[in-house]
């Protein structure tokens, strides 16, 4: 891990309109990146927020058709950036497409994909329900890449909930998380911030959170307060729910600050169940 840069989160309300979203978002980017952003994140569902997963499947296509990731591949090239798109809608079957983050480097490169391993299958308290599963293909592996500051862990939103996934990337050396989400109002309200926060602590490492935010034009809400978060817990920069851009400037040497203060990397044990 070497050297210190700038970060930055940007903050979306995306429709079921690909184009326009893709137009948003990249003048997002390039604020960012005329702010001093070496590295720039974007929600989940980046260019696509529909109404249902019928809806969703029917603007969807495959990686090799999909008009956003040429877009945002081109941009990166042009401003010389590292890109993480949160997620894009790619159909990989009939009935089904993958929630896939893509990180492009500033050649314009797919670097690495994750494919979000745990879905949203829930029914809350507000009466809101959601089954994921339903039209996505669960992603089954743990993607680490390398950025020229260290070691990068992706993630995608529900996964936040599950720290065992967190840990495996730490142990990767990962300094880094980025967890793109396009979390609802009710349960972003009760668990975002604890949830981001100890993910950060825990694992001794910096904590991207770019999200959706707002009342969508399909009547979805969703919680927005994108955070970036420092290895200790701090939160270094915070949104409120309108889109925008979020920034901080990032020094890995606060991790290996951080693991030496609390070495709990060094303590995992296996362990028998109950």
């Amino acid at each position: 891990m070497t050297g210190a840069f700038r970060a930055a989160c940007v903050q979306l309300r995306s429709s079921d309109d690909v184009a326009e979203n893709i137009s948003v978002t990249s003048d997002f980017i390039r604020e960012a990146r005329a702010k001093g952003a070496d590295f720039i994140a974007t929600p989940e569902n980046t260019t696509l927020m529909a109404p249902d997963g019928g809806a969703k499947l029917e603007k969807s296509f495959s990686e090799q058709a999909d008009a956003a990731l040429p877009a945002f591949r081109q941009l990166a090239e042009e401003l010389g950036v590292w890109l993480l798109i949160g997620s894009l809608a790619i159909k990989v079957s009939d009935t089904k497409t993958a929630n896939r983050s893509f990180l492009i480097d500033p050649k314009g490169r797919v670097a690495a994909r994750y494919d979000k391993i745990h879905l949203f299958d829930v029914d809350l308290p507000s009466g809101e329900t959601y089954r994921e599963s339903n039209t996505v293909a669960g992603g089954a592996r743990a993607v680490t890449s390398e950025l020229p500051w260290g070691t990068i862990g992706l993630s995608i939103c529900y996964d936040v909930r599950f720290p065992k996934l967190y840990r495996a990337l730490a142990h990767k050396g990962a300094f880094l998380l980025t967890v793109p989400s396009a979390f609802t109002e009710t349960t972003g309200k009760a668990h975002w911030h604890v949830l981001l926060r100890a993910r950060a602590i825990e694992n001794g490492a910096f904590v991207m959170a770019p999200a959706q935010g707002g009342t969508h034009a399909n009547g979805r809400q969703t919680y927005g307060h994108s955070l970036i978060v420092a290895p200790w817990g701090e939160i270094l920069a915070e949104a409120g729910t309108e889109p925008g851009v979020i920034l901080a400037d990032i020094d890995p040497a606060a991790v290996t600050s951080a693991r030496s203060r609390v070495p709990s990397l060094r303590h995992d044990r296996d362990f028998e169940g109950p």
